[in-house]
C-alpha cells in the first residue's frame, strides 16, 4: 500500500466534499482575516471557505458551493484572476457516504441569501475574544454565511472542526484542517492560474 505525503501539490482531480479555502486581496477579505483571528494567534490565512459537490480536473474545473451574496454552485474558475489565493484540503475519513452526505446538505443552501447578521454576531463576538455568546443567538439555517455552510454540511456526516458549526469562522476551518492527521493538503495556497 502506498502512503500518500501529508501535503502534495498538483492534484489532477478535486473531490467531492473537498473544502476550499481563500485568501483574498480586497478590503473585505483582510477586514475579515483580522476579526477572525484571536489574541496571541498567528495570522490568519483564510477569508472564505466553500465546498467541493463536484469533481473537476484539473481543480479550477470542480463545482463547488459557498455563500456570496447568496449561495451559490459555480466552477471553482471564478477564482482563476491571479490574485486571489485558493488552498484545497480533503478529509482522509470520510466514507463515501458521509461524502454524499456534506455534498447534498451543502447542495440545500444553494439559493439563499447571505447570513450578513451573522457576519455581525461574529463580530461581536470577537469583542469578547472570540466567546461563542452572540453567535448562539442566530440558530437559522435559513440565512448562512460561508463558514456556517461548511461546517453545517459537514456536521450532517457527524464531523466537526473543533468548535460547534456556528461558531465556525473560515480560521477556524483553516486551522482545523493545517493540523488534523484526517486532511491532506491537497493545493496549499496559492493563486489558480499558477
Amino acid at each position: 500500500m502506498v502512503t500518500l505525503p501529508r501535503r502534495f501539490t498538483a492534484p489532477a482531480t478535486a473531490e467531492p466534499a473537498d473544502i476550499v479555502l481563500t485568501r483574498g486581496t480586497g478590503l473585505l477579505s483582510r477586514l475579515i482575516r483580522f476579526f477572525t483571528r484571536s489574541v496571541g494567534e498567528p495570522r490568519t490565512k483564510a477569508n472564505h471557505v466553500g465546498v467541493i459537490v463536484e469533481a473537476g480536473t484539473p481543480p479550477q474545473n470542480a463545482i463547488l458551493v459557498e455563500a456570496l451574496s447568496r449561495v451559490k454552485k459555480h466552477s471553482l474558475e471564478r477564482y482563476v484572476d491571479g490574485k486571489t489565493q485558493v488552498a484545497i484540503y480533503r478529509a482522509t475519513n470520510l466514507t463515501n457516504e458521509e461524502k454524499t452526505v456534506i455534498v447534498k446538505a451543502a447542495n440545500r443552501y444553494v439559493g439563499r441569501p447571505y447570513g450578513v447578521f451573522k457576519m455581525f454576531l461574529h463580530l461581536l463576538d470577537w469583542t469578547l475574544q472570540g466567546t461563542y455568546w452572540f453567535r448562539r443567538l442566530s440558530r437559522s439555517d435559513s440565512y448562512p454565511i460561508c463558514s456556517w455552510l461548511v461546517a453545517h454540511s459537514y456536521a450532517k456526516a457527524g464531523k466537526y472542526f473543533g468548535v460547534d458549526p456556528g461558531a465556525a469562522s473560515p480560521d477556524d476551518i483553516a486551522d482545523f484542517v493545517e493540523k488534523s492527521h484526517h486532511y491532506v493538503c491537497i493545493r496549499g495556497f496559492r493563486p489558480l492560474d499558477e
